[in-house]
């Protein structure tokens, strides 16, 4: 009896020095995220109207380069899909006087690479190289931009290329849910056109890759971002000797999109799926809104974040999904509010229930101060953690000059992210994210998914 007596009295004081000394670790609590300060930049315009911004950051002796064209899938025609993207990789391929490899070779000379890739609405040249030589990485991506030499022999690697990410993306359920979902928004707009066909791949020429280039690449569609550390003058030299002579080219002529949303459900059938993969959403505004930083914010904490109401409901409560989420995706004078989830066959519908419903209780109930001040902080946190990099700066200025957004967006994101009430949130779901409007795309098993979700809203197959 002593001795039990004696573990107890051990085992009650070393729990609460256990408890004590975790009270004393307690982090205190963060202060709030300061506004981000952009650091000084200088913008001017050469002759052929070519944009170039020059950014002083950091202390670490390297510098990037980012050539942003704006263009990009928006240009394509609807027997013209990736072909935007063909282009962009065929950049990499050569120019008039170097070959693939000496690219390659001249950018890790210089402590660096190189990259192209388009996207919806813009295509991106870029690089980094260690301090010294960013005139070298400018020349280089110049070259690479303005004199690309499109080699035949190139060409098929390529395609083959393209048709395996083809087969690969075609595959995957999540990726056939993106794909009816942007068709049914845009239907015949660029945007709608997620994937080609693979005798569309195959029958791409050359000369279809330089006519598209010919039409989208020029000097008064592109802005050049220099983000890092480097000598001024001699980077401005380079510049004016490199690219003022570039053509100013055409410019762009991009149509704007027309989406449209309502209450359907599009099926596209997967037999045998033992899961079903959701995606539900409506067309909202674009960046250029008052509203459009409350809304990202509303969306944190619906859907957007690891600890949302959407997550929380049917990954940690009900197991029926492993990772949820929602998001704002942006285009130029365009935006969709759209939440993703990956659920069991069988509890289909059961989820979809569940997003309404959350929806419909932010709709009723404002959120919690507590809950508000949770998804601030992690905003403001991760904006000013985004823009501590080189890259990160070149994406913000990018995303401002896309959206024709001012300086005030950077420095008064923060503050707009706290300025929200818990009444304004709610305003923003009962104004934006209404279930009555939103399009349903489920991938999965028809036959057993069908009878599930067929009160959600009239099935299309």
């Amino acid at each position: 009896m002593k001795s039990i007596h004696l573990k107890s009295i051990i085992l009650t004081i070393l729990l609460s020095m256990t408890i004590g000394f975790a009270q004393k670790q307690l982090p205190p609590e963060g202060s709030q995220p300061r506004d981000f300060v952009l650091p000084a930049k200088e913008t001017f315009t050469l002759d052929n109207g070519l944009k170039v911004t020059l950014v002083q950051y950091g202390n670490v002796p390297k510098v990037n380069v980012s050539f942003v064209i704006r263009g990009g899938n928006i240009n394509e025609s609807e027997t013209e899909i990736w072909l935007a993207d063909l282009t962009a990789d065929y950049l990499k391929e050569g120019t008039r006087t170097r070959t693939a490899k000496e690219i390659a070779e001249s950018a890790a000379q210089i402590g660096g690479w190189i990259n192209a890739a388009s996207g919806l609405d813009q295509i991106t040249v870029s690089g980094e190289s260690l301090a010294e030589y960013a005139p070298d990485l400018v020349t280089l991506l110049a070259d690479v931009l303005m004199n690309p030499g499109f080699p035949d022999t190139e060409l098929e690697r390529l395609k083959n290329n393209f048709l395996r990410n083809l087969q690969v993306q075609k595959s995957q359920p999540q990726s056939l849910a993106q794909e009816q979902f942007h068709k049914v928004l845009y239907a015949d707009h660029p945007y709608g056109r997620v994937f080609p066909t693979e005798d569309m791949i195959k029958g791409y020429s050359v000369d279809q890759v330089k006519k598209f280039y010919q039409a989208n690449f020029g000097a008064r569609r592109t802005h050049v971002y220099i983000v890092g550390m480097f000598d001024t003058e001699k980077v401005k030299s380079t510049i004016q000797k490199n690219l003022n002579t570039w053509n100013q080219g055409e410019p762009f002529n991009g149509a704007l999109p027309k989406p449209l949303s309502e209450r359907m459900i599009y099926m596209v059938d997967r037999t045998g799926s033992t899961q079903s993969t959701i995606i539900l959403g409506l067309p909202v505004i674009d960046p250029t809104s008052s509203d459009y930083i409350p809304l990202v914010v509303t969306d944190a904490i619906l859907g957007g974040a690891f600890t949302s109401r959407i997550t929380s409901n049917i990954r940690e409560d009900k197991g029926y999904t492993y990772s949820p989420f929602s998001q704002v995706s942006v285009h130029f004078r365009d935006a969709y509010w759209a939440e993703n989830a990956s659920v069991g066959v069988d509890v289909t519908g059961a989820s979809l229930k569940e997003i309404f419903y959350e929806i419909d209780r932010m709709q009723k109930e404002p959120p919690s101060e507590k809950e508000l001040k949770g998804v601030q902080n992690y905003l403001a946190g991760i904006f000013v953690l985004r823009n501590s990099s080189r890259n990160g700066i070149i994406g913000q200025l990018s995303f401002m000059d896309l959206h024709g957004l001012d300086d005030t967006y950077l420095s008064s994101y923060v503050k707009k992210v706290y300025q929200l009430t818990p009444a304004e949130v709610q305003q923003m779901v009962r104004t934006y994210l209404l279930p009555d409007k939103m399009t349903i795309v489920i991938v999965g098993d028809a036959k057993k998914v069908k009878s599930q979700v067929s009160s959600y809203g009239k099935v299309v197959m």
